[in-house]
């Protein structure tokens, strides 16, 4: 194991080369490109991270690398975060990155289904030595600090080990997610502050905290708490881009800055769309904004968004004072930026599904305890998976061992149909109730390509032929 002492003298080296940052907007695929930064910058943050960039496609894709990575004096400093799973391809991406950027991050926390498919993010998190070798290669051999960002385990022993082995392969900065990997959609609840702290007292580098983070007091609680360097923030932040200034600044206002940036620096219109969609996610919810809310769906041009910003300021100016409210004052009129909270988050397990809080709220915020419909169905689609069924035109469906898939009824492995066929070809199996006959057909082809056992063929069809007669 490396020395913890140079680690920590390393980590305290690139605190100091950042500026000391506390206030930190998370990587967040498809929203936090350039102008989105610049926005936070602009209401207080200190440092920003880019979206998670697929190192093995920003290798080979010079269009990829142009479009996430914009030169920009005011945009530092800046941590560019990769997904990768071989030290390689994860090393040459960094290299290509490192020009514009202060260091590089190793995501280590994605929880999504892409990230399963595609084996990186927080499905890496059991795979020790590939991630050790990683980080250990990549920090030996690039110019600029190599920094990773995790999520934390069930057994806050085996979370510390986990932190500690990233130091020891040459990570400098290190930010932990208080959820575990399963946290996540209707599963979410509150992230753990208490093992993050024990994380944080058991190595050396700095380290940034992140979750539960929706206003300034959260911040500061945060701070409090864990003993951290830092805290991020992600969905607060995209719902009101001046959480770390304590204010709620008006919605119309902010969106017009963000526009302003996307024309200095231009950026795909589904992420702009995206983008205003959070900013006015109290708002577009009135009935009488429905018509301004079908119009921001169908925009696909700049002059469209511009006019829908317009329009929403005509309609939400009912104030003459415009100073931003403290972030302090509830309730929050909907013409002003405030946090995103779900109706309910819901803690599931087999034998009890009755929804519980686990949600905490903000000061003299009360949250609705009943579902909508769309909570509802995701709510019992994450229910059926843990009891292991899925629901078909009203049927309730075992699942596929291997996959989330409904199995097939007579399948002899308790597979669907798709999975059967690649265990039934690789292991040379027969499946009678997919009519997957590999084995059989294999032997058939040896009998068949055996002189004796077609003689031997021969004579038992002889037999039976004389037996029929």
């Amino acid at each position: 194991m490396a020395d913890l002492s140079i680690q920590s003298t390393q980590g305290e080296n690139l605190w100091d080369k950042l500026d000391r940052p506390k206030f930190i907007v998370g990587p967040m695929v498809d929203q936090s490109e350039l102008p989105f930064r610049l926005l936070c910058r602009k209401y207080g943050a200190h440092l920003c991270y880019t979206p998670m960039l697929h190192a093995a496609i920003f290798v080979k894709d010079p269009k990829y690398r142009k479009e996430n990575l914009v030169p920009c004096d005011q945009d530092r400093p800046l941590i560019v975060q990769f997904c990768a799973n071989d030290p390689e391809t994860f090393l040459q991406a960094a290299r290509l990155a490192t020009p514009f950027c202060d260091a590089i991050d190793l995501n280590l926390g994605c929880p999504q289904t892409i990230a399963k498919r595609g084996h990186y993010g927080a499905f890496l998190e059991d795979e020790w030595t590939l991630l050790h070798a990683m980080v250990r290669k990549v920090s030996s051999e690039l110019s600029i600090p190599v920094t990773c960002k995790i999520r934390i385990f069930p057994d806050v022993k085996k979370s510390i080990r986990y932190a500690q082995m990233l130091v020891s392969a040459g990570c400098q900065l290190l930010t932990v997610h208080g959820r575990t990997k399963e946290q996540k959609g209707v599963l979410t609840g509150l992230a753990d502050w208490e093992q993050i702290k024990e994380i944080k007292n058991s190595i050396s580098i700095p380290v940034f905290a992140n979750g539960n983070i929706q206003s300034l007091e959260d911040v500061f609680n945060c701070l409090r708490t864990t003993g951290v360097e830092g805290v991020m923030s992600a969905e607060g932040v995209l719902h009101n881009p001046a959480v770390f200034q304590g204010v709620h600044p008006h919605i119309w206002i902010v969106a017009e800055e963000y526009l302003t940036f996307v024309k200095q620096y231009p950026c795909a219109l589904s992420i702009i769309r995206g983008h205003l969609f959070k900013f006015y996610h109290i708002t577009l919810t009135l009935e009488e904004n429905f018509d301004l809310r079908r119009l921001l769906a169908k925009a696909n041009t700049m002059k469209h968004f511009f006019d829908f910003a317009e329009l929403m300021k005509m309609r939400c100016i009912i104030r003459d004072d415009l100073e931003p409210w403290p972030i302090t004052t509830y309730p929050i009129p909907t013409y002003l930026c405030q946090p995103h909270f779900r109706s309910l988050a819901v803690k599931i397990s087999i034998e009890s599904t009755n929804p519980t809080p686990s949600k905490r709220r903000l000061q003299g915020q009360e949250l609705d305890p009943v579902l909508s419909s769309r909570a509802t169905k995701r709510l019992n689609v994450a229910k059926n998976k843990l009891e292991g069924i899925v629901k078909i035109a009203g049927r309730r469906l075992p699942l596929c061992s291997s996959c989330p898939n409904p199995k097939g009824g007579r399948c002899d492995f308790d597979l669907c149909r798709a999975c059967c066929r690649n265990r039934a070809f690789e292991r040379v199996l027969d499946c009678l109730g997919h009519k997957f006959l590999f084995k059989s057909k294999q032997n058939k082809n040896a009998i068949e390509l055996n002189p004796q056992c077609q003689v031997a063929k021969d004579s038992l069809l002889s037999i039976l032929t004389n037996v029929q007669e």
